[in-house]
């Protein structure tokens, strides 16, 4: 069963036999992705648990509901999106925040590629990254790490596609650009196999 029938299932069992197992098994498959889009927002690891974690309770608190949503994944990342800014609009109005830390979090999700590539080039990878500008950032995670397509991303971002095409497109041509040349091609080759 691939994931997207994985979660539908999960989704019917959680609206319809209001299945705590189901709920559960979603969370876990679910948690350490949406912890990673959201702490691309509020840059705090405690803020970023606390608001998927208060995701997940509203999943359970609107569980009948779930049956008229198409596209759970989508609707969990826009929920953790939408609480993320309401995050930042409470908490960080004018405060600048530390990105320390930032590594530890892709190191858990690394694929077989990352980790062919030496610690410095992964430490110059995510360096790159951080420094990309927020939305393009979080567009290029999502597509990127997260897997999702573009339609996805724009529904999740509220934007349209040919925006999240342009922001990868963006991020792409910015990060081979600061990284080594063999790199940094890799990386622009593979943007011509990416999701549509």
């Amino acid at each position: 069963m691939n994931e997207l029938d994985r979660i539908a299932d999960l989704q019917h069992r959680i609206a319809i036999l209001e299945d705590m197992r189901a709920y559960q098994e979603l969370y876990h498959l679910l948690f350490d992705r949406l912890y990673r889009f959201s702490f691309s927002f509020v840059k705090s690891r405690e803020a970023a648990e606390e608001i998927v974690s208060d995701v997940f309770i509203k999943l359970w608190q609107i569980r009948s509901d779930l049956k008229k949503v198409v596209a759970l994944k989508v609707y969990l990342y826009t929920i953790t999106r939408n609480f993320s800014i309401n995050y930042i609009t409470r908490h960080y109005k004018h405060q600048v925040v530390s990105l320390d830390g930032m590594e530890d979090l892709f190191v858990a999700s690394a694929s077989p590629e990352e980790l062919a590539i030496s610690a410095e080039m992964y430490q110059k990878v995510q360096a790159a990254i951080r420094d990309l500008p927020p939305q393009c950032r979080a567009i290029f995670q999502l597509v990127r790490e997260d897997g999702l397509k573009y339609k996805d991303v724009a529904a999740i971002m509220d934007v349209s596609v040919l925006t999240v095409r342009n922001q990868v497109a963006i991020a792409t041509k910015k990060l081979a650009a600061a990284l080594p040349a063999t790199l940094g091609k890799r990386i622009a080759d593979s943007a011509r196999f990416s999701h549509s």
